[in-house]
């Protein structure tokens, strides 16, 4: 409970002006990380009924926890922070959300500009730290009518004249606060009309944990409005027409960003192939889910083979994409154009862009199949999936003969996932054996595509989950889970989470790349073997821990695992060390 009464502000204007603009734009998930300086924003956050608020100490936890509920909220959520270094470890976070498009507004607390590099303890230089990797930055303006003595007393101050007066003072606050309300406007709009993160930098001076009653009302406030752009579409109805050999790349995709209608038109089109990902979030019968089970066995059969699934044209939609061989043939095999739809950013994956059409997937496509539309005389549709699907019969045989592994265990787990669940996926070895293997039509998959790194995994998922009312299911590595540990370390964890470490004691999929293996060299600083388990670590947390070293036990637990129970779950799989890669590359080998 509050020690402060219910009607009490920060009596810091900067403070009071901040938490205000968050209410005003609906950004009401709060992330706070404890600190000092940024106790008049805590204060305020905690003290208005209408946040929400959070409370976790790892500052990079913390961000990837917020990231994972503005994932779920498609709005901003905010993650607050103190001063020093506290706000470096936002940035892998910070990071993710710029490259997969989520909103985060980062809040740091900080001290005045003439308390930076004068040797004060964590004092850092914290505007434009994250520069490179964000949609906006507001670097608010200290107050002067807060704390005025201890300001016109230091002699390195430069906000007012030394000898100011109290009127000098009063007339210097109405234009500061005029500039940090422009500013806080401007940048929470983007955040909210770009989807991406912003930093929101907050000079606060002592004392910090003062209040008042009386209630800042803000000046200068504007609703959030999205440009308008006028595309004419025509010339792609005509180019869509006369194209033979069209392929369809789906990258990250929130479930039902296209309805159904579109989806089928897709499939019966002679003239078109959809390639899709688990993170596409797209399923249909007729789409090629597993890219590298097509492109993979093709590779040993010389160029004529990747000719005749070369396309005339190429339209991608949605974020990054997995697989690096469907990117290595439309580079070496490009198309004669390239279209990505998407409404903010295209990227030049395949180095042959020629349109980027800023609208969303499901209008452009809306108008496109308006439009009078038959079919072109083509057989690309039918000639590539003759290649799956031999393909694939193939890697089924192959399935059947190989020993334990991690290429066994996803299978098992993917034959055992419930009809309607929320996945979340870890990455490096994770989202690519994910790849490979079907799911329920109701499954949603989710993963940190945007860097693709492995550092926030479990944290951006327990986030998520928070926010969703289905069970939701994490799939990850032994590093990635022990590395992002502290994702434990909260109060939010719901009874009905589970997760399913895949523990191959190491960096598993370093032994499919080139390198000298089982060397002491490799396997500290490459592959980083290790005999770590997480049965001490669930257990000092409060979670369900449970292990298995086979396939027919692995078979036997899952019938149990997504149970309901009065606690989170872990399943931790070991697999062994040494055969996955070979498991893994000779099921390519089997398809050829």
């Amino acid at each position: 409970m509050s020690q402060y009464p219910k009607q009490s502000f920060s009596e810091i204007p900067l403070a009071q002006t901040v938490v205000k603009f968050c209410d005003i734009k609906r950004i009401n998930h709060i992330v706070i990380s404890p600190g000092s300086r940024n106790a008049p924003l805590n204060l305020g956050f905690t003290n208005n009924d209408n946040f929400i608020t959070y409370s976790i100490v790892d500052e990079r936890s913390a961000a990837f926890f917020a990231l994972g509920l503005a994932q779920q909220l498609k709005h901003p959520v905010a993650v607050v922070c103190t001063s020093g270094s506290a706000l470096l470890n936002y940035y892998p976070a910070v990071s993710e959300a710029f490259y997969s498009d989520i909103p985060l507004v980062v809040i740091s607390a900080d001290r005045l500009p003439h308390r930076i590099d004068v040797g004060d303890g964590q004092t850092i230089r914290q505007p434009e730290v994250f520069e490179p990797h964000l949609e906006a930055a507001a670097y608010l303006t200290p107050d002067v009518s807060h704390a005025s003595k201890t300001l016109l007393e230091n002699p390195s101050q430069k906000l007012v004249a030394q000898d100011a007066s109290e009127s000098d003072l009063m007339h210097k606050q109405v234009e500061i606060q005029r500039s940090n309300e422009q500013k806080l406007d401007s940048v929470l709009n983007k955040a909210i009309l770009n989807s991406g993160p912003v930093h929101i930098n907050v000079p606060l001076e002592e004392p910090l944990y003062g209040t008042t009653s009386k209630e800042l009302i803000p000046q200068f406030i504007s609703d959030p409005e999205p440009n308008q752009t006028e595309i004419n579409l025509d010339s792609y109805v005509t180019q869509w027409n006369s194209a033979a050999k069209k392929i369809i790349l789906v990258g990250v995709l929130p479930p039902n960003s296209i309805n159904d209608k579109i989806l089928e038109t897709w499939a019966l089109d002679p003239s078109v192939i959809v390639l899709t990902e688990k993170t596409s979030n797209l399923k249909h019968s007729r789409f090629l889910d597993a890219i590298d089970s097509l492109i993979a066995p093709l590779e040993q059969n010389g160029e004529s083979a990747f000719e005749e699934i070369q396309p005339d044209l190429l339209i991608t939609l949605g974020g990054m994409v997995v697989s690096k061989k469907v990117k290595n043939f439309l580079r070496k095999f490009p198309p004669k154009k390239h279209w990505h739809i998407n409404s903010k950013k295209a990227y030049n994956t395949y180095y042959v862009l020629s349109n980027h059409v800023k609208l969303d997937p499901q209008e452009f496509f809306d108008y496109l199949f308006s439009k009078p539309n038959t079919p072109i005389e083509s057989s690309f549709n039918s000639a590539v999936h003759s290649i799956y699907s031999r393909n694939l019969l193939k890697g089924l045989a192959y399935l059947k003969t190989i020993p334990f592994s991690d290429l066994l265990a996803f299978k098992i787990i993917f034959n055992s996932i419930p009809k309607k669940l929320h996945l979340q996926l870890a990455n490096s070895s994770t989202i690519r054996y994910a790849q490979l293997f079907d799911l329920p039509k109701n499954v949603s998959v989710y993963c940190n595509r945007g860097t693709s790194g492995i550092d926030g995994s479990t944290s951006t998922a327990v986030g998520a989950a928070y926010k969703t009312e289905l069970q939701t299911l994490l799939i990850t590595g032994d590093l990635s889970f022990f590395y992002d540990c502290n994702a434990l370390w909260n109060t939010y964890w719901k009874s009905n989470f589970r997760v399913i470490i895949i523990n191959n004691q190491g960096g598993g999929i370093f032994r499919i790349l080139p390198g000298k293996k089982d060397t002491p060299l490799y396997d500290k600083y490459y592959e980083t073997v290790h005999n770590r388990n997480a049965k001490d670590l669930s257990k000092s947390f409060g979670l369900g821990y449970s292990s298995v070293y086979s396939g027919w036990r692995l078979k036997l637990k899952l019938k149990s695992f997504f149970k309901p129970s009065d606690r989170p779950q872990i399943l931790e799989i070991f697999t062994p060390r040494k055969i996955n890669d070979k498991v893994l590359l000779n099921y390519f080998k089997a398809m050829q």
